[in-house]
């Protein structure tokens, strides 16, 4: 119709920052009661854009439109008040404060000039039902809750403000899968009631579920916007990439025999009540898997075996020696050789304000210095061959890592550690929330870091990593190993089926539930 007028515009939107171009003429058109999901690889400008949108960053050029009215947002106060809210990947939660207190933050209701303590907590309440967390205690610190549930707060924070565009950026990565399911109900039934949501999301199977349009971006430039499910997802990653797309996972060796060497081995591993009798090995060249449902023990194991975790028992054999592994420092010793890629890149892995140079050289200073002095060429030498290794895109050395995107993150995160050329590599889902060219790569770099000696532990919650990535799978199940699967046999349906306690045969037989 003629005179139809888009909820939200924007028109020409451009952003530098320096001499990098983060977005140029960027067009956009945000309709209510529909999903409309932003794609492109890490660095192509979707964050600048959802920056943009609400308040965060001001654009160079171009203009942006509510109800068709020129609007401009000083800050995030401004666009939220507008109703523009946005839900980052980076979590905005404060530990310390109890889950009501974050809800409620920006605008607690008040009594007699002091916060209403009660309506507080009802206004808590009526969020987390509404972003399907019912079983959130209002009370709760943040702190005590595991990251999936946290990032259901983080969206019933934004509820709570009564969004009329809901921009989401990977508000799912972090998620279990029963969690995504939850979410997808919310998301769907705020697009009934009118809601505009906008959705960035590296995973195409959320995508071709939840969105009613796309938009394509690619180096800060809008590539173009179809309809869902008018485009196969090779079809759409070609026009992320600018190149023709093939899904290829390297190949992997022949199976090992059970007497070939073995770098790590695990018996009886119990961190009660998370862990009990953990038992396995990785050999030289290998990559295990670590498989099952989310929160069944497999990060607790890779922190158990790096020796963050207290009070575990059970014996760690490196070379066929018992090793007393307890702490970091004694893991990544040049003795033991372990690194660990942590789940979260942002708080765990990286020390953002800080350059790239100080980040990369980090956990390996030992191996630099003398007498407590830096020898910053063979430093700088060595800092330069991983930047060419994994193909990290910054503007040198020096600047802020926290200005890399998401997936040059992660980059430098595996590179600190190769940084002391590991035997023994632990990886904490190390694909969460990066673009399909930046994992491409990890699967090549993983494959290729086996091919040369190490031996490998990979967690992930992405079957298809697990089946394209590993030479063996070990499905965890309430803390336990349940399968151990090895070659053909690491399919989807032999997966999912141990990660349910159940045996193939069984999963065959069930029907399919409606």
């Amino acid at each position: 119709m003629a005179d139809h007028v888009p909820l939200f515009q924007m028109e020409g939107i451009s952003k530098r920052y320096g001499g990098v171009r983060a977005l140029e003429k960027a067009d956009l058109i945000v309709e209510a009661g529909r999903v409309h999901a932003i794609l492109g690889e890490n660095g192509a400008g979707k964050s600048t854009l959802i920056k943009a949108m609400s308040g965060v960053v001001a654009p160079d050029e171009g203009r942006m439109l509510l109800d068709g009215k020129p609007v401009v947002f000083a800050d995030p106060a401004a666009a939220n008040a507008a109703g523009i809210v946005c839900i980052f990947q980076e979590l905005s939660l404060i530990p310390d404060l109890s889950v009501a207190d974050n809800i409620i933050v920006s605008n607690p209701p008040t009594r007699f000039g002091m916060i209403d303590r009660r309506a507080q907590r009802r206004l808590a309440e009526e969020a987390l039902a509404r972003a399907g967390g019912a079983d959130i205690h209002p009370s709760a610190l943040v702190k005590d809750l595991p990251l999936s549930r946290r990032q259901i707060i983080e969206i019933a924070k934004a509820l709570a403000r009564k969004p009329r565009v809901l921009i989401l950026d990977e508000a799912t990565s972090a998620l279990t899968a029963a969690d995504v399911k939850t979410v997808f109900e919310v998301l769907k039934r705020l697009r009934s009631e009118g809601i505009a949501l906008l959705y960035i999301s590296h995973r195409m199977h959320e995508i071709a579920e939840l969105a009613d349009d796309c938009t394509v971006f690619r180096n800060g430039r809008k590539i173009e916007t179809f309809e869902a499910g008018t485009k196969t997802d090779d079809q759409i990653i070609e026009m992320m990439i600018g190149r023709e797309y093939h899904h290829v996972f390297p190949p992997k060796p022949a199976p090992q025999p059970d007497t070939a060497h073995a770098v790590l081995e695990v018996r009886n591993l119990t961190w009660a009540p998370r862990l009990s009798g953990v038992s396995l090995q990785a050999r030289v060249g290998e990559i295990v898997g670590l498989g099952g449902l989310d929160g069944q023990g497999q990060r607790e194991l890779l922190l158990a075996l790096f020796g963050v975790l207290r009070g575990a028992s059970g014996d760690i054999l490196i070379d066929g020696k018992p090793r007393n592994i307890n702490s970091p420092r004694a893991a990544k010793a040049d003795d033991i050789g372990m690194a660990l890629i942590p789940e979260d890149r942002k708080t765990e892995g990286l020390m953002l304000p800080m350059s790239v140079r100080d980040n990369l050289s980090f956990a390996a200073l030992d191996l630099f210095s003398k007498g407590g002095i830096v020898d910053q060429a063979t430093e700088s030498g060595r800092i330069e061959d991983m930047v060419k290794l994994l193909a990290i895109k910054t503007d040198g050395t020096a600047v802020p890592v926290g200005s890399l995107s998401g997936g040059n993150q992660q980059k430098v995160v595996i590179a600190k550690w190769l940084m002391r050329n590991p035997r023994i590599i632990l990886l904490n889902d190390p694909t969460r929330g990066i673009d399909v060219g930046t994992k491409q790569e990890i699967y090549l770099l993983l494959r290729k870091l086996a091919d040369a000696g190490a031996a490998i532990v990979l967690y992930s919650t992405d079957y298809d990593e697990l089946i394209g990535c590993c030479d063996k799978v070990l499905v965890m199940y309430d803390g336990a190993i349940k399968r151990t699967l090895v070659g053909p046999e690491i399919t989807e349906r032999a997966l999912i089926a141990s990660a349910l306690n159940l045996d193939v045969t069984e999963a065959e037989a069930t029907p399919a539930m409606a």
